[in-house]
């Protein structure tokens, strides 16, 4: 299957009329970007971008999609044919996948004619939204963890190819793991599970089903021990496995109260190694009020899958320069209120001052960055220059992913993952948030537009 009819109708109508008034070879840049972030969100996560470039590679239009479109009525033939010959041979740059990003950040540059651009909208952003969604929310969890392994285990929670890609922006933000064996096998993500409260039901007793699981799975695995009484269930469990009982698993109740009680429980029969896991509908927000206790891992679905209540990050695909009728390229904006756009295509960076990120740096061509740079030169000169600006640095958050159709760096699942979630930690490191902030405030670094404004962000 191709990915050409994962998009909407009016991306080919519009190309059907810009092909009739010859406007459909104007060369175009559009971008995709967000206008805010959701209340008490520091930060977003680029994620799903190694998805979209094959999406962008795969969008063709085979004969069986051609006859649906066909049986439709809704194009002429002119356009089928048109259609059937589409290729993207255009360049894409963007924000590296697992980078952060602030409101306006220009983390997708797509440039071709309009023909080849318009029609990748839908594919582009159902991909970058939903993947984006689960990193952002994801990212909090792992961060309000301090330290400790989290699973993803939210597969039953949304469409099965959904749950995939969930676990995938999992793992990018560092989740040490996942229950969903389809994005172990493609993504080489370490895959974790045990035993659910239907294998206990089965038993005539809880001793009967910790034994079978324990013989079967040995003593290191993880037993769940709130289908009936809780300490009872940490006895017989200890009992039968002995001290070396890898973990127990609570999926309810008040983990305030109970955990650390029930560590003191196995530490008082040997069990000093034991882990205790927590699950049972987590937040990072639950995580965070559980910092003080004696934790050592959580199992968290719902609430990461579907994005921590912001399934998505409202990025959009805006046309921001285009070829007008003298060859030359002009920038392009929307001035509706409430969703106004700002024209050209844009250049962004990170303003560090040392390892410290201080702002999203968005300027609108090369003239602003030279504005910029001869700014920082002056600031430097001056007699009361802090000593900060000897520190500061512009890291360019823009790489190019696609060139002349073909995609640039890494083509293996895994290898683009490895390469995302090392880049996820330390994007945040550049921040400075400490782990114990809480999962809300402020947006972390300002978003500038202006190189003078952004010269003198330091003072």
């Amino acid at each position: 299957m191709t990915s050409s009819l994962l998009t909407d109708l009016y991306e080919l109508t519009m190309l059907e009329a810009a092909l009739e008034a010859g406007t459909a070879d104007r060369r175009c840049v559009f971008e995709v970007f967000t206008r805010s972030l959701p209340e008490g969100r520091r930060y977003g996560v680029v994620a799903g971008t190694a998805r979209v470039l094959d999406a962008i590679t795969d969008f063709r239009f085979d004969e069986k999609d051609l006859r649906y479109l066909r049986r439709t009525g809704l194009l002429k033939e002119s356009t089928l044919d048109h259609l059937a010959q589409y290729r993207f041979t255009g360049d894409v740059h963007g924000y590296a996948e697992g980078e952060l990003f602030f409101p306006g950040s220009p983390v997708l540059r797509v440039e071709d004619t309009f023909a080849g651009a318009v029609m990748l909208e839908t594919v582009v952003l159902s991909m970058l939204n939903h993947d984006s969604g689960v990193a952002s929310a994801g990212s909090r969890m792992v961060t309000a963890a301090r330290g400790r392994p989290c699973i993803e285990m939210g597969g039953r929670r949304v469409h099965e190819d959904a749950a995939i890609a969930a676990a995938r922006s999992a793992y990018l933000v560092g989740f040490a793991s996942t229950s969903n064996l389809a994005a172990g096998a493609h993504y080489g993500i370490p895959v974790a599970g045990t035993a659910a409260h239907a294998f206990t039901l089965l038993f005539d007793t809880e001793a009967d089903a910790f034994r079978a699981q324990i013989t079967s799975q040995g003593a290191d695995t993880t037993v769940l021990v709130d289908t009936y009484d809780v300490e009872q269930a940490v006895r017989t469990a200890v009992d039968i496995a002995g001290p070396e009982l890898g973990a127990v698993r609570l999926d309810s109740g008040d983990l305030l109260e109970q955990a650390p009680r029930l560590r003191t429980l196995l530490d008082s029969l040997g069990a000093t190694s034991t882990r205790i896991t927590a699950t049972g509908d987590l937040d990072e927000y639950k995580v965070e009020q559980l910092a003080q206790v004696p934790l050592d891992g959580y199992g968290i679905g719902t609430k990461l899958v579907t994005g921590g209540g912001h399934p998505a990050p409202g990025f959009v695909y805006k046309l921001v320069e285009r070829e007008g009728a003298d060859g030359q390229m002009h920038p392009v904006a929307k001035k509706s209120t409430g969703k106004s756009t700002q024209g050209a295509a844009k250049a962004a960076y990170r303003l560090l001052v040392g390892e410290q990120a201080r702002a999203e740096l968005v300027l609108p061509g090369p003239d602003e960055v030279a504005e910029f740079e001869r700014e920082l030169t002056r600031e430097l000169t001056r007699a009361d220059a802090s000593p900060e600006w000897a520190r500061t640095s512009l890291r360019p958050l823009q790489v190019p992913l696609i060139e002349a159709g073909e995609p640039v760096g890494p083509t293996r699942p895994r290898e683009r993952l490895a390469e995302a979630r090392h880049r996820h930690a330390e994007s945040v490191a550049e921040l400075g948030i400490a782990a114990d902030a809480g999962p809300d405030g402020p947006v972390a670094i300002p978003t500038l537009t202006d190189g003078t404004q952004a010269a003198r962000a330091l003072d």
